[in-house]
This record gives C-alpha cells, sequence and structure tokens, in this order.
C-alpha cells in the first residue's frame, strides 16, 4: 500500500500559511501564493537589514555636517581632524552629541579643529 504522507503535506502546508498571517487577500488563505509571499518577503526583510544601516549612517553624517557647518566648518574637516587628532568615536555617538549635548559638540569641535 502507498503511503500518501497526507499529515505531513498538511503539517508542512500550515506551517507556511502561518508564516503568511497578516497578508492581504488570498496572499494567507491560498498555500501556493502565501509561499510566494513568504518567500518575497524574507527577501525584502534580508535586502532592507542591509539598507537600514546604510540609511542611519547617511542620517548621522547629516546630523553630524549642520552641526560642523554652524561653527563654519565642512563634515570633512571635522573627521579629517577627528582622524589626525587619533580620536576614535563613531558617527552614531557623534550624531547623538550633537543633538542632546550641543555645548559638549561645540567643545569637541573647537578642540579638534584647534592647531
Amino acid at each position: 500500500m502507498r503511503a500518501k504522507t497526507g499529515p505531513v503535506t498538511r503539517q508542512r502546508r500550515k506551517r507556511w500559511l502561518k508564516k503568511a498571517e497578516g497578508t492581504h487577500g488570498i496572499n494567507h488563505k491560498s498555500y501556493r501564493n502565501a509561499k510566494q509571499t513568504v518567500i518575497k518577503s524574507s527577501q525584502y526583510a534580508y535586502r532592507d537589514r542591509k539598507a537600514k544601516k546604510r540609511e542611519f549612517r547617511r542620517l548621522w553624517i547629516q546630523r553630524i555636517n549642520a552641526a560642523v557647518r554652524q561653527e563654519g566648518y565642512t563634515y570633512s574637516q571635522f573627521m579629517d581632524a577627528l582622524n589626525k587628532k587619533g580620536i576614535a568615536i563613531n558617527r552614531k555617538m557623534l550624531s547623538e552629541l550633537a543633538i542632546h549635548n550641543p555645548d559638549e559638540f561645540k567643545k569637541l569641535l573647537n578642540d579638534v579643529m584647534s592647531k
């Protein structure tokens, strides 16, 4: 007698349908569409995890640049001066400093840019 693996197939399909919960229309009801939706959403998630890092880095650079330009310098001049002085502080922390503690950021800027 042939084993049809009915329960196994049903469990596998239910797993895909469970992952597709929250999607609209036929995409969470139909097995075929649900599977395609989940695969595509996984691709988007992988891609956007990488893009998120790039977007935040761009945001931090813009914030630092805006804060530095208020003092008459440019972002590239500031970062070059930081590197030459051997100060290792990442862009995220510089951005936070520029937003939440502008006085401290101004002190750091003046210390770094003074020759």
